[in-house]
């Protein structure tokens, strides 16, 4: 958790240059992409976190250090906003990484605005998540900060070639495996789908079924479900005949599970305790 100066510098950075990311085009892309990057490359160096970091260093040092690792190598937005980002103060030396990781979800965030596929992404970014749902092992080798990157991404790619997902989906999933930073891959996912259900105001409300739901039960979904968040939903149906029957239902972290195998499973795990005493 960012303590409150990190919080501030966070957000005031990145509100400082949204509109100027939002109107770079395609240069967002590259900007994204960079920003990860570097994101890793600040995980995996604490004494480079601290060198950026340290309030008792002049911004100038820390911005001469910047253009020595850096300089011409990336766009120059993405330049300006780590120089914009090493004169500010932070609580914690690793809370920059994260602000990093959050510019580079913002570009990548208007990339997919710019090609008109923010909510696609969004519900791309659901599928993969319920896919992993009932694949355990695949989600842990996928978080192994300590297994070859190599093999994650071979992984990853064995499960999500083919369903034809668009490329900003498929760098959001790649980056989740590449840097885990020390999170469950699924957190991660969730983590991406409530930015972009933020970022186009609305939440993104999951419903597991084992049979397709009808257009009026999506509809009475639909304002059940904007009436609790109190913002605009969309609905993203996943059909999964392993449920059984009943309804599995996701929004961001709040999982509400009422269906046919949760409850079996519920009642095992009781008959196994009543067993035990």
């Amino acid at each position: 958790m960012q303590g409150e100066a990190s919080r501030v510098a966070d957000r005031e950075s990145r509100d400082s240059f949204a509109k100027r990311l939002s109107a770079s085009g395609d240069d967002a892309w590259e900007i994204g992409n960079e920003l990860f990057t570097i994101t890793f490359v600040l995980d995996k160096n604490p004494r480079l976190q601290r060198a950026l970091t340290d309030p008792g260093r002049p911004t100038e040092d820390k911005v001469r250090l910047l253009n020595e690792l850096f300089g011409g190598k990336v766009l120059d937005m993405t330049m300006e906003i780590l120089t914009d980002l090493v004169g500010r103060s932070w609580s914690r030396a690793h809370d920059i990484d994260n602000a990093v990781e959050d510019f580079a979800v913002d570009a990548m965030m208007y990339q997919a605005d710019k090609d008109g596929k923010t909510l696609q992404v969004s519900i791309e970014l659901a599928k993969l998540q319920s896919a992993l749902l009932n694949l355990p092992v695949v989600r842990a080798d996928l978080s192994d900060d300590d297994g070859p990157i190599e093999a994650r991404y071979d992984l990853l790619h064995a499960l999500i070639d083919g369903a034809g997902f668009d490329r900003i989906t498929v760098r959001l999933a790649e980056h989740s495996t590449r840097n885990p930073r020390n999170r469950r891959y699924l957190e991660t996912i969730q983590w991406l789908i409530n930015k972009f259900s933020r970022h186009m105001g609305e939440s993104m409300v999951t419903v597991t079924t084992a049979a397709p739901l009808t257009d009026a039960q999506i509809e009475r979904l639909t304002k059940i479900y904007t009436k609790k968040v109190g913002r605009p939903v969309h609905i993203h149906l996943v059909v999964d005949r392993n449920v059984i029957g009943g309804m599995r239902v996701q929004v961001g972290h709040e999982v509400t599970d009422n269906t046919v195998v949760a409850q079996l499973q519920t009642l095992k795990r009781k008959v196994k305790v009543g067993t035990a005493e």
